[in-house]
């Protein structure tokens, strides 16, 4: 660090403490009706012991996730709001192009029952629904686990295969290549059909391109979200028929348009019966 960076440092570090002082003074100033107010400590990564998160710059991690520890993350996968990777006594690895949806909890075992170290493994493609936990798994390429889902230790996901909304899959489950499971404990329901193995795919890319979305709101500057509030609240109230009798043609302007290539218009639908 040169002369000016010590220099800015040095001042950046007294406004600092002119801050604190001053807060500390108020607080003083409040008497009985002092209030400690904690500051968040939020990381959306951190580091835990020796282990560092690794995510791929390509990848998205919502501001409001937690990424802890002996966490990998591929290139266009997304953590969506509210999630938490915790790999703090094992490993967690993400594939590319997965998307692990809001408020999702996925962590690891030591061991299970059977003494084997259990890292949890998410392949390619996956799409893992809101609210689901999985704990100590392997997921595969191109498979879908519901909202509300609960994966045990030592479960294995096979290719293609779907584990249906609030299911509980038991420890040491497979779910084969195909194969829709649900309840609980969750069992074989059917086969998947075409139209649900296309729905996970187009799921998986249409998360690709939302989370694109997510990141560039979310890395946007004060001054930029300000003019876009400006821009909303001039053309949130308009009259198209004064308009019109006047001559005047409005145009939404660009910055509020959103790509027609982030959200398909029609997409298939599966339900599981």
């Amino acid at each position: 660090m040169g002369s000016l960076g010590r220099a800015v440092y040095t001042l950046g570090h007294w406004i600092r403490e002119t801050g604190q002082a001053m807060d500390r003074l108020g607080s003083r100033f409040q008497g009985n009706y002092y209030f400690q107010e904690q500051l968040s400590r939020h990381r959306t990564l951190m580091n835990l012991f020796d282990k560092s998160p690794v995510v791929d710059k390509e990848a998205f991690v919502a501001p409001s996730a937690s990424v802890i520890g002996d966490v990998q993350v591929g290139r266009g996968s997304s953590i969506w709001y509210g999630s938490v990777l915790r790999g703090d006594v094992n490993s967690i690895s993400v594939g590319s192009g997965t998307n692990i949806q809001d408020n999702a909890l996925v962590h690891v075992a030591k061991s299970n029952l059977a003494g084997k170290v259990l890292p949890t493994i998410i392949g390619n493609n996956v799409t893992i629904g809101h609210s689901a936990v999985v704990h100590g798994c392997t997921i595969e390429d191109d498979a879908f686990v519901g909202m509300g889902a609960i994966l045990l230790d030592g479960v294995v996901v096979e290719k293609h295969a779907m584990v249906a909304a609030g299911a509980l899959v038991r420890q040491n489950t497979r779910v084969p290549v195909g194969e829709v499971w649900a309840g609980n404990p969750a069992k074989f329901l059917r086969k998947l059909t075409d139209e649900e193995i296309a729905f996970i795919a187009e799921s998986a890319t249409n998360y690709i391109n939302l989370a694109k979305v997510h990141a560039a709101e979310n890395a946007k500057a004060f001054d930029e979200i300000e003019l876009e509030k400006m821009l909303r609240k001039k053309f949130a109230h308009k009259d198209e028929d004064y308009d019109s009798m006047i001559g005047i043609v409005r145009e939404t302007p660009p910055e509020l348009v959103l790509p027609e290539n982030i959200l398909p218009h029609k997409s298939p639908k599966a339900v599981v019966q």
